[in-house]
């Protein structure tokens, strides 16, 4: 069966007839695209058939806008677990509302999607650069977040009541889909509110989308951890230093980690499942090299090994739903010392869980640029009067891409360049499964 290609079409509310108070001048029209790239390679042949091939709208100032920026009343909310860059985000979005379009009013919810709830009686805040000027060199988050599912009529209701135009949802997958049902509702009663998300996830692992905001700042972050685990690991005879960090269903931080820093002697993500026991195991493995090198840094992301440690499995989700995952790094710490105890071998075993530290730091410069950009394109998408897309980083290009589109994960390719070539920087065996 042929594959279905993607839709990329962005909805508007309307026809955009307001001229973009900007003096720049530098305005991008809806025609200017770049091709979906798993198509490049049938270009000529969808030419020669006339199909036009799929493309992605490219982000930026449009000439003319939807709203008028002074009857516009915007909304910003962050929902789910921190991220470096999250308040990067809140200032350039406020910054480019007021300053480029003129907007005065800016109100910031609390506490994620329950702000929008009542019963939370969760206050709002008003955001005005004043409020926003220094928040970049905060971490987390000035409106605060939480986690879980909330009644979208509700929340659509609350919308109504305040009479907002615009609204921007920084957060990750189960963000975006919340706000894709949030747009379904507002079409269905038929309101003309803009719906703009900023996709936020530290993995990195949002389909289509070159790099989440916070990626590069959790990769300096786990570097250091890793140049601590391996000082601690060289500095005893028999020496392990191992280093837990974030990756629930990715393993794109480790991953990238481990490249940055090459001292990791084994990295363990969700996407390869790996044995303990026997002569592929670790156990077995790891107590090679340490009996040939003398110490040994292991790199583990959180969703890593879950198969392993069913004997302490949880069984609950978390309130947005997820599973809850046995803690990986206890486990490996545990097994590892009750081996070598076993076999009578000396060692010395340091364990470093950075995870939340890394979170809630803020953004690095990289970092930060890309969250000034991102906001800045958000609210020229919102203030052009486009809905249920986010703006992001596609093939080097800032694309406005339907929320749809990035509502799900991807996972790392284990036949791909990126495991391949931390394979060869580490040297452990291409499998670890008997």
């Amino acid at each position: 069966m042929k594959e279905k290609a993607p839709e990329f079409k962005i909805q508007g509310l309307g026809n955009p007839t307001v001229p973009s108070p900007s003096i720049s001048g530098n305005f991008i029209p809806d025609s200017k695209r770049v091709l979906f790239d798993r198509y490049i390679d049938n270009l000529n042949a969808t030419q020669t058939n006339k199909v036009t091939p799929p493309s992605i709208e490219i982000a930026g100032p449009r000439q003319m806008i939807y709203f008028d920026p002074q009857k516009v009343n915007a909304a910003i909310v962050t929902c789910g677990g921190l991220s470096p860059g999250i308040n990067d985000v809140i200032r350039a979005v406020v910054m480019g509302l007021y300053y480029r379009y003129g907007v005065r009013s800016i109100t910031g919810i609390r506490y994620g999607f329950q702000g929008l709830i009542p019963e939370y009686c969760h206050e709002v805040v008003d955001l005005t650069p004043e409020a926003v000027k220094d928040i970049h060199m905060l971490g987390g988050s000035i409106l605060s977040s939480s986690r879980g599912s909330q009644n979208i009529g509700k929340m659509v209701d609350t919308l109504c009541r305040m009479n907002i135009n615009i609204f921007f949802c920084i957060g990750g997958d189960g963000t975006m889909k919340a706000a894709e049902l949030i747009t379904e509702e507002i079409n269905r009663r038929d309101l003309k509110i803009s719906v703009i998300g900023i996709p936020k996830t530290i993995d990195n692992d949002l389909n289509l989308i070159d790099k989440s905001f916070g990626f590069d700042t959790a990769i300096s972050m786990v570097v250091n951890a890793i140049q601590c685990a391996h000082v601690e690991a060289k500095g005893a005879p028999m020496g392990i230093g191992l280093v837990k960090i974030m990756g629930r269903e990715s393993g794109y931080i480790a991953l990238n980690a481990a490249l940055a820093q090459n001292d990791v002697n084994f990295v363990f993500i969700p996407e390869v499942p790996f044995d303990l026991e026997g002569e592929k195991g670790l156990l077995k493995i790891l107590e090679k090299r340490l009996q040939a090198r003398n110490h040994a840094v292991i790199l583990v992301a959180e969703g890593a090994g879950q198969d392993l440690c069913t004997d302490n499995n949880p069984d609950q989700t978390d309130a947005s739903g997820n599973i809850r995952l046995n803690d990986i790094g206890i486990y490996l710490k545990r097994r590892i010392e009750e081996y070598f105890e076993k076999n009578k071998l000396e060692l010395s075993l340091k364990y470093i869980d950075p995870s939340y530290t890394i979170r809630s730091v803020p953004a690095n410069a990289s970092d930060s640029i890309y969250c000034e950009v991102l906001g800045q394109l958000a609210a020229h998408a919102g203030m052009a009067g486009k809905t249920g897309m986010i703006v992001g980083l596609y093939n080097g290009e800032y694309v406005h891409l339907p929320l749809k589109m990035v509502a799900f994960r991807r996972k790392v390719d284990t036949g791909g360049n990126l495991w391949m070539r931390v394979l060869e920087a580490t040297g452990q065996p291409v499998s670890m499964k008997n």
